[in-house]
């Protein structure tokens, strides 16, 4: 029917538009399948932007991103392996790669750089403003540290090559992680602009929870290094203090001895040089332990003349490589006096352990030795108690951990600890030099060390004047101990004396009792023929 105004058709046509436009929207076909749950209900909004959540959108569709992350596992496979070289180093020196340091600072030093590479490769994905500072103070304290090993000479002559290029790379990776990090961020802002066509801000609950894990692990990696720094500090402070007497380049120039003589060369009434008594410590440095009673003995005038050193990593000695026997200390200690120019007679005072290194060094100068002087010396038949496998580990485990100093500084800052504490006194137990040395003596004590003392005994020449002398307490206290001081009476066929001091401990010196009769058998011994 034709409208009466000729519109209808009009009208007809015009919502026949719109209904053709409609139909044109995105909406359920009513010839098509019946809308379901996965029907769009809206029309997209993103103008053919990907979600900020697609997998697609990624970092690591740039190049230069997969390259960081490659080099980053490149650097990773390096550092690890120079770690397993200082950690063996640790038990067998590899050659040229000996520092006359403990090396537990340049393994220390290895150890940070692998779990900073490995942080850094494990949180690549998602950088935070966190990690990145945290890498860079991590950075900037090796930096330090760098130079302070540099600078010092000590220092720089105990980590030599080793140690100076652990730091190095230490920090350089440290800054890697810093630079790695910048470029990651980079490269997902510039996905995330081109995919989305927005920097996306908001992070998931696995990205926080990834953001907080790495900081935490970031702000102890941060502790570890501070205290790193602080006992470099320390050390530097403790190179200021001069030895008494020289330190001399031993074994092909691998590390020096520090060796001390006080007193003047005497002769007796025919012209015959009269004998110098040569001072082996036991356990601890002779500086903090037989000092006192050797120096009073010789302004008695009991002696005229006497010489101590530290056995290598005490004191002022520098470590040797490893492994490293008695018998090889024994060396040492004759290429060190024959440096020094100092020659025989000799009457050998030894205490506790050192009794060991004594009666190598004994049957390696039968012509020059006059006497032998155990002060409660150990036998070689207990060696394996500082050779059982517990105490190297624990030794071990201490030395490991023993750069982060927090025993010394603890020490320095509340107990008012001095620079000759921690060189050879009461704190120098916690170095990682001393450390090293004990570890040392415990992996060769019940095999090339007893062996070599076992030697010795056979070729000691049977009259040798001896005296020995026990602790009382130490000779109560364990029947074996006991038994094996008695033995140590027949070392040579020539014992002038045998005293066991009934209150004294180990060091029997410590007592006014244990002081007279060691230094009266002292002189009998210097004036025997």
């Amino acid at each position: 029917m034709v409208s009466l105004w000729g519109s209808k058709n009009g009208n007809d046509q015009q919502h026949g538009d719109d209904s053709a436009t409609e139909d044109s929207s995105p909406q359920p076909s009513r010839q098509g399948r019946e809308a379901d749950e996965r029907t769009r209900l809206l029309p997209p909004r993103n103008h053919g932007y990907l979600d900020p959540d697609d997998p697609a959108v990624s970092p690591y569709n740039l190049f230069s991103v997969r390259a960081v992350r490659f080099v980053g596992v490149l650097l990773l496979a390096i550092s690890f392996i120079w770690w397993v070289l200082l950690l063996v180093s640790i038990f067998v020196s590899p050659p040229a790669m000996h520092s006359r340091g403990s090396g537990f600072f340049d393994f220390s030093f290895t150890t940070l750089t692998v779990g900073n590479l490995l942080i850094g490769l494990l949180f690549f994905s998602i950088p935070s403003r966190p990690m990145e500072i945290s890498s860079l103070i991590i950075a900037a304290f090796l930096l330090l540290d760098m130079i302070i090993i540099l600078v010092v000479q000590r220092l720089r002559s105990e980590e030599g090559w080793v140690g100076i290029a652990s730091v190095i790379w230490a920090t350089a990776m440290a800054l890697y992680n810093v630079m790695s990090d910048r470029v990651v961020a980079w490269g997902k802002k510039e996905e995330e602009e081109r995919l989305t066509g927005r920097q996306e801000t908001r992070r998931t609950l696995r990205e926080w929870c990834a953001v907080m894990t790495a900081t935490f692990i970031m702000i102890i990696m941060i502790i570890i290094t501070i205290l790193l720094t602080a006992t470099l500090m320390l050390r530097s402070r403790d190179a200021s203090l001069k030895p008494p007497g020289e330190r001399y380049l031993v074994d092909g120039d691998k590390y020096k001895l520090h060796l001390a003589c006080l007193g003047d060369i005497t002769y007796d009434d025919k012209g015959k040089r009269n004998p110098t008594v040569l001072v082996e410590a036991g356990e601890l440095p002779f500086e903090d332990t037989m000092d006192d009673w050797i120096y009073g003995t010789f302004k008695n005038g009991t002696i005229d003349r006497y010489c101590y050193y530290d056995r290598p990593g005490f004191a002022w000695s520098d470590n040797a490589p490893s492994p490293h026997s008695a018998g090889m200390t024994s060396d040492a200690l004759s290429e060190a006096l024959a440096k020094a120019g100092e020659q025989g007679p000799w009457v050998l005072v030894s205490a506790g352990v050192g009794s060991i290194y004594s009666r190598i060094f004994a049957s390696r100068h039968v012509r020059d030795v006059q006497g032998l002087f155990l002060i409660d010396g150990l036998h070689e038949d207990l060696l394996h108690r500082i050779g059982s496998p517990t105490r190297g580990f624990v030794l071990w485990g201490r030395g490991i951990i023993s750069p982060l100093g927090y025993d010394r500084l603890l020490g320095a800052i509340f107990k008012g600890r001095t620079r000759e504490d921690r060189v050879y006194g009461k704190s120098a137990y916690q170095a990682g030099k001393f450390i090293k040395a004990k570890l040392q003596e415990n992996l060769v004590a019940n095999s090339l060390t007893k062996n070599e003392v076992s030697q010795a005994r056979n070729i000691q020449t049977p009259n040798t004047p001896l005296v020995v002398v026990s602790s009382g307490i130490e000779v109560r206290r364990d029947h074996e101990w006991e038994r094996k001081q008695e033995d140590l009476t027949k070392v040579t066929d020539n014992l002038i004396s045998w005293d066991v001091v009934n209150k004294a401990p180990h060091r029997v010196w410590l007592t006014l009792e244990g002081r007279i009769i060691l230094e009266k058998r002292l002189g009998e011994l210097v004036r025997a023929k």
